[in-house]
């Protein structure tokens, strides 16, 4: 495995599955894979539980790691060919993403979307560079259009929890103050329709995802209706599509609480983390027994190695 952007370049999700579980059960397993390695992980925006799982993973297998915070530890990096560089951003991304392929086996990436171009944004033209020039294998640690380490640990929570061979499992969209990236949506619609489930969408109209993203997935514009009998309620926001980057709602019936939850065959809650407390969901159903966000997040260690044992393989 050369990089990590999508449900694609994991290959078969069964496969994927078992090595998962194979690494859980025994984290150290593997570590000679990484001895003499090393991992540099780019953060052009905020982190917590990416870069620590991410960093202890890499550490599982034995891999030394460094973190670089674009923002606060490195230049400003100028991503535009044929510009003055009169600004400023004093380096240039295709100096700097080569130089940092001299120092390490592996490079991890987030970057989000900015919401200043849509083609730019969905062309993935940051991590993209890093592909081009670095020279070594690419991780997303969140893309501008995806987020496939969150999306896998979301699929091994969901195996590891589920009651039934085929769960229904539904994604809704939830109220939030400020415009979020669609790339937890994304990622997560691109893998519940490869996996064994039956995936429901449910948004109030104008927040459809992408077509590649959100074909083939049910779509229910009435959250109520979608609820009913389901096994597993991921919550989350995110922008326009359409009207791109855009907020236009926040109607806070939306809201996940113990009354629509009521509704479903006991699910399971799932978020991705950080979440607004009564605006995406209700303090009851966030610390119920059901609520499965934490074991969620512990699984993103999980994910990252998986992906990082793969890589390591093919060095």
């Amino acid at each position: 495995m050369k990089r990590y952007l999508q449900v694609d370049d994991i290959g078969d999700l069964k496969q994927a599955l078992k090595d998962a579980f194979e690494i859980k059960q025994n984290p150290y397993a593997f570590k000679q894979l990484g001895e003499n390695k090393t991992i540099i992980l780019v953060f052009f925006n905020s982190s917590l539980r990416t870069r620590l799982s991410t960093q202890k993973a890499a550490m599982n297998m034995g891999m030394n790691v460094m973190v670089l915070d674009i923002n606060k530890d490195g230049w400003k990096l100028e991503s535009e060919m044929g510009v003055v560089m009169d600004g400023d951003k004093p380096e240039h991304i295709k100096e700097a993403v080569p130089v940092i392929g001299q120092y390490c086996d592996m490079i991890g990436v987030r970057s989000f979307a900015t919401f200043e171009s849509k083609d730019d944004d969905y062309s993935e033209k940051v991590i993209n560079q890093f592909i081009q020039y670095s020279g070594v294998p690419v991780i997303s640690l969140e893309s501008a259009t995806r987020h496939p380490l969150q999306a896998f640990a979301d699929l091994i929570t969901i195996e590891e929890h589920k009651q039934k061979e085929r769960p229904k499992v539904v994604l809704t969209w939830a109220p939030h103050p400020r415009a979020l990236p669609q790339a937890v949506a994304n990622s997560f619609a691109e893998w519940m329709k490869k996996a064994e489930v039956d995936f429901v969408i449910t948004h109030p109209k104008g927040y459809e995802l992408a077509n590649e993203f959100a074909e083939g997935a049910s779509i229910e514009y009435d959250q109520r209706k979608a609820f009913k009998d389901a096994d597993f309620i991921y919550a989350k926001n995110w922008s326009s599509f359409n009207n791109y980057g855009k907020v236009l709602s926040q109607d806070k019936d939306w809201t996940v609480d113990e009354e629509k939850m009521a509704l479903t065959n006991g699910a399971k809650f799932m978020h991705c983390l950080p979440v607004r407390r009564n605006m995406i969901v209700s303090d009851g159903v966030i610390e119920s027994k059901n609520s499965i966000v934490v074991q969620q997040a512990a699984n993103r260690v999980v994910s990252a190695q998986t992906v990082i044992k793969r890589m390591l393989e093919g060095l």
